[in-house]
């Protein structure tokens, strides 16, 4: 069994599959597995990871595998994850890289304290800038209760911080169904997954170990494109919402829910003019939508204590959910 799989998807980044391979390079043990998951590149990124590939396999275990068609991060994860064989496991995004030796740095994180998955800080990259992101707990080095890090509601905590990337997962998760995303999920996929596993698993940690290169601004990324797989985000959370209301302690967990839902609800409307029009009008009926199905007192309380830039938004969708029914 290696000790450590690293789950990597590429699509589409000819551009950028050099520094993360390279950096894989000067991370590799022979207890190492890379698992290297081309989601059907259209560019040059298939021959780099069939060179690559066989470049690292002197320095670590190294499997390779294109799909047919492609399917989305969540799919491509998905796919590392069921050929995945090591102790414990990581993901990387195949634009991102590491620092060299943090991978060994992880693994020994977490291998010492003994828990079932660790947090990580990171660093994100903007062209040349670089910016320290921090896992929003103060409390480190120490293993405790998942779910007492998804409270306070009114306050970001470690649901909200959701990058898979950002940490490493023993396999006891995987065997337990719980480090599989939904798959077909175009964005905001980490959002049910981070939940579920806060929700749970038994144990975590948050460890002060910078090393993943977060590259942001990439003009392909999914997140500087207005197009409809952006709205996956409903899906998204529409699960988060389902899956918390069936939870022993949904009436404290679901308020924390419906905040976040309704606050990426408002940052998207706020920016409306990155959508193309009739991608626009989508997102605003799907959101409108989104609020009818929310749990109406969680809901109403949110609306109160937050900000009144955001609220007035929201409250003008759920306006005209009513008008809507009434005219009906």
């Amino acid at each position: 069994m290696p000790k450590l799989s690293v789950i990597v998807p590429f699509y589409n980044v000819q551009q950028f599959a050099p520094d993360t391979l390279r950096s894989l390079r000067l991370n590799a043990r022979k207890d190492f597995e890379f698992i290297l998951v081309d989601d059907h590149s259209k560019d040059g990124t298939p021959a780099i990871l069939e060179r690559a590939a066989e470049d690292l396999s002197d320095v670590a275990q190294v499997r390779h595998i294109r799909h047919e068609k492609n399917g989305g991060l969540a799919t491509a994860r998905n796919t590392g994850l069921d050929a995945a064989q090591g102790e414990y496991l990581t993901f990387l995004d195949g634009d991102d890289w590491l620092a060299p030796g943090y991978l060994a740095e992880l693994v020994a994180a977490i291998e010492d304290l003994g828990c079932d998955f660790v947090r990580t800080d990171h660093v994100q990259a903007t062209a040349r800038a670089r910016t320290v992101h921090r896992v929003p707990i103060g409390r480190r080095w120490e293993a405790f209760d998942p779910r007492a890090a998804i409270l306070p509601a009114d306050r970001t905590t470690s649901v909200d911080y959701a990058y898979a990337w950002a940490g490493a997962y023993h396999r006891r998760l995987l065997d337990k169904g719980l480090l599989h995303f939904t798959d077909g999920l175009r964005t905001a996929e980490d959002r049910p997954w981070i939940w579920k596993l806060h929700r749970e698993a038994e144990s975590f940690a948050v460890i002060s170990l910078l090393g993943v290169f977060y590259r942001r601004g990439v003009a392909s990324s999914l997140t500087q494109i207005g197009d409809v797989r952006q709205l996956d985000f409903i899906r998204a959370f529409d699960q988060v919402i389902e899956e918390t209301a069936q939870d022993p302690d949904a009436d404290k967990l679901l308020p924390k829910a419906v905040r976040t839902y309704c606050a990426i609800i408002a940052h998207h409307l706020a920016d409306e003019s990155k959508w193309e029009p009739a991608v626009a009008k989508q997102l605003r009926t799907m959101s409108a939508a989104a609020i009818k199905r929310m749990p109406q007192d969680a809901l109403g309380d949110v609306l109160e204590t937050m900000d009144m830039h955001r609220s007035s938004k929201l409250r003008r969708l759920r306006r005209r959910v009513t008008t809507a029914k009434a005219a009906a």
